[in-house]
């Protein structure tokens, strides 16, 4: 029986950088610069965005985390919840980060090498600020696999059993990416979305192919997500905050007010 008051729908801004550069890639290749990352966050925040989350797209690639100079600066004027992944690979990774401002942390790559790591962040900060980010690639039918890398590392790992293991192991939130999807704007991987949904009792933030109003509704009733992030159509201008909240409402959901 569902609950007559669900929790909102979470609308998330999600900034993909490299550097001090807001970047966009459409399969998380062929990075294309965007401008200042900030001037985008702060644009978002006004515009009533529920939260923001960065990536940096080639922290694991480099073996380096740069992020703290660029949340301690967003720290400073913008005050939603505030998630950060890119190079994190161990609880003193976080720590920095959480000082610099950010709220909650989104690991990838060292989970998957060091899954110990997602207990270790859990116990220490609480399991809301540990988020599993996957990066999943379709196999083939209700089957996807787990991408590492920035998409480029094949894992072997099952997606829906590596989600499942997560959150056994204390993960409270989970950043769910489509490599296939992303920068598309062809609309999410709503079976992917859904199969992770049903497996974990965690909240589910899809990410990764909107381009239209009824992908919101697909999403959300189909998909069963808790929370969307929005790149593309954020940054090119194609939508706002105000207009993705708008057609959420005329989908039935239950949207936080604007600011």
């Amino acid at each position: 029986m569902k609950s007559l008051n669900p929790p909102s729908t979470r609308f998330i801004a999600r900034l993909d950088v490299k550097g001090d550069q807001l970047i966009k890639a459409i399969h998380l290749e062929g990075l294309r610069v965007v401008g200042d990352p900030q001037i985008y966050a702060k644009r978002y925040y006004e515009q009533g965005a529920d939260e923001l989350l960065y990536i940096d797209l080639v922290a694991s690639l480099y073996g380096r985390n740069k992020l703290k100079d660029i949340v301690s600066r967003t720290a400073q004027d913008i005050f939603i919840p505030l998630t950060v992944g890119g190079g994190i690979r161990s609880v003193e990774d976080v720590t920095e980060l959480l000082a610099a401002g950010a709220d909650k942390v989104a690991i990838n790559t060292a989970a998957v090498a060091n899954p110990a790591l997602i207990e270790q962040v859990a116990l220490r900060f609480g399991s809301q600020c540990m988020v599993l980010s996957i990066e999943a690639k379709r196999l083939g039918e209700d089957r996807w696999e787990v991408y590492t890398d920035c998409a480029r590392e094949s894992s072997g790992r099952d997606v829906i059993a590596w989600a499942k293991e997560a959150v056994e192991r204390g993960a409270g939130e989970i950043l769910l990416t489509s490599i296939d999807q992303e920068g598309t704007r062809k609309g999410f991987d709503t079976a992917l979305t859904a199969a992770v949904a049903e497996t974990v009792r965690v909240p589910v933030i899809a990410s990764g192919g909107y381009g239209q109003p009824e992908h919101i509704n697909a999403i959300t009733h189909q998909g069963s997500a808790n929370a969307i992030a929005f790149a593309d159509a954020l940054h090119f201008e194609r939508e706002t905050i105000a207009s993705l909240k708008s057609y959420g409402a005329e989908a039935g959901l239950r949207v936080r007010s604007l600011l």
